[in-house]
């Protein structure tokens, strides 16, 4: 579905080499003219004020982070967003829901970090943001580098689809141990050169 709206993307900008890539990687996108503008953030706070505030005239109808996560949570350092931060009065929240007023419809929130969307902590994450935010939410459920396998998408209203253990090496779905790593045999497998959500997702 074409939009109008902006596509932003916020990276983690203390990750080491990991945020040298992301860097070389949205500077890429832009120039494939899959993002409008990029931010590389050391905190939720300073990656919600750039998606708050960029171009504010405009619509938002897709944001990627880039970075580090857990089941049910994606982080910069060791500060996560996760079920928590949506509680009435929590910051996070907040500033959640101001960034979703920009959204238009069909806006894509797509987390792009190891198994965010993994185990039943995942699954009630992505179910939980997708409806208050009143946007389709993407991750993964595989631990992601160049291959970012486990991926899908969770749209306002639905429920998860995919198999809560889907990417674990150990652990159960209630209570996750590790992650397998992506490969080209794993379920729903992309590469960090595919900038658009897949029509499968």
């Amino acid at each position: 579905m074409a939009h109008d709206g902006l596509r932003l993307l916020v990276y983690d900008a203390h990750a080491g080499g990991l945020s040298f890539a992301w860097a070389t990687g949205a500077r890429w996108y832009r120039a494939r003219g899959w993002l409008d503008r990029a931010k590389g953030a050391k905190s939720w706070d300073e990656a919600l004020e750039f998606l708050e505030t960029t171009v504010p005239s405009r619509k938002v109808s897709e944001i990627q982070f880039w970075g580090h996560g857990k089941w049910g949570d994606a982080r910069f350092g060791n500060e996560r967003l996760e079920l928590a931060s949506l509680a009435q009065g929590h910051p996070q929240g907040e500033r959640l829901r101001r960034v979703a007023a920009r959204f238009d419809a069909g806006a894509l929130l797509w987390f792009r970090s190891c198994e965010t969307l993994g185990a039943r902590s995942g699954q009630a994450f992505a179910q939980a943001l997708a409806g208050e935010l009143g946007c389709t939410v993407a991750g993964h459920t595989y631990v992601i580098d160049l291959l970012q396998s486990g991926l899908h998408a969770l749209r306002p209203g639905g429920a998860p689809d995919w198999d809560p253990e889907e990417g674990l090496a150990e652990g159960s779905a209630e209570r996750p141990v590790r992650a397998l790593r992506s490969s080209p045999s794993a379920p729903r497998t992309i590469t960090c050169f595919d900038g658009r959500l897949p029509d499968w997702a």
